[in-house]
């Protein structure tokens, strides 16, 4: 069985500015906000939710099925894919540009991101009811507004198991569409930033959201994730990282472990776990799909991380 994760796919530049942002943005001036930041360091890399989460899942054993619209520049991801060997079946090209991503991050890790969406604007073009495969769970992560919307009924219409993860594409809708999109879903998965955005937009505490669904994860950076899940609060621990050397992509290895703990049928502390560690191992790798494993070296990681045995 395999999992459709619908998404967005990028390219993603990635600067750094070797400061911090906070020292350069005035709160009292911020009606009249215009900073510049010097960027010395940039790259581009292969990117977008959809592409970062099917990256870490595919290391992990599963099969991700890529749902997603990208632009006639697609070839180099093209490639990228197929050696990989994760599906393209469901990516459908369109006129016009790929998704791009431009994000600058600070010393401290923050970032500010300006998003492009090109031909993710017409995500909505691809249909679930396409889908042959028989599709164990899926998630609906940042991409075109409709897109998301009639995936996420899509994928309830069928029964499917579903994770909304809005991220970034949160300030596309209002209190009452988000709400919707919670209660079509089986799992909400949120950072922290993105959990008080959550509840100020639908006027719900984060224990009113977790009632709405199987489990709400929400992720806490460098102290770890809170999982809301059968009437228990599941704290769980930040793995140190190697290195930090970039947060991009952070969350989507996150989810690809929570996607493999569901489709194995872990518990959530084992799920959380997983996840955790997966988010800890990107962190250490510049970009979002740099990061490498195989599974004995994870089951080491995470005996000594959690002291404790990773399921087979």
């Amino acid at each position: 069985m395999s999992a459709l994760i619908c998404g967005s796919m990028a390219y993603d530049t990635i600067m750094v500015f070797p400061d911090h942002f906070k020292k350069h943005i005035l709160p009292e001036q911020i009606h009249i906000l215009s900073v510049s930041f010097l960027v010395p360091e940039m790259r581009r890399e292969l990117g977008g939710c959809a592409g970062n989460i099917a990256y870490t899942l595919k290391m992990l054993g599963s099969e991700p099925l890529i749902m997603a619209t990208v632009g006639q520049d697609f070839g180099i991801y093209e490639k990228w894919l197929d050696q990989l060997q994760i599906s393209r079946k469901y990516i459908t090209e369109q006129e016009g540009f790929t998704g791009q991503c431009f994000i600058t991050t600070d010393l401290d890790d923050n970032q500010i991101t300006a998003f492009h969406p090109g031909a993710m604007g017409v995500s909505h073009l691809n249909q679930v009811s396409d889908v042959t495969e028989t599709i164990k769970i899926g998630i609906v992560s940042p991409d075109g507004k409709q897109g998301m919307q009639d995936h996420a009924r899509q994928l309830a219409a069928a029964s499917v198991p579903f994770i909304f993860d809005p991220g970034q594409g949160m300030p596309m809708f209002s209190g009452e569409e988000l709400l919707e999109l919670v209660e079509l879903a089986t799992y909400l998965t949120l950072n922290d930033y993105e959990a008080e955005m959550m509840s100020k937009a639908t006027g719900l505490s984060l224990e009113q959201l977790a009632s709405k669904v199987k489990a709400l994860v929400v992720t806490l950076g460098a102290e770890g994730a809170t999982i809301y899940a059968d009437g228990t609060c599941y704290e769980i621990p930040a793995v140190p990282a190697a290195a930090v050397l970039d947060p991009t992509g952070c969350g989507d290895a996150f989810r690809a472990g929570l996607l493999h703990g569901l489709m194995q049928g872990w518990d959530w502390p084992t799920t959380g776990r997983l996840a955790s560690l997966l988010g800890s191992i990107k962190i250490a790798h510049r970009g979002g799909q740099n990061h490498k494993f195989n599974m004995s070296d994870l089951a080491a990681q995470y005996q000594t991380a959690f002291g404790q045995t990773l399921p087979q």
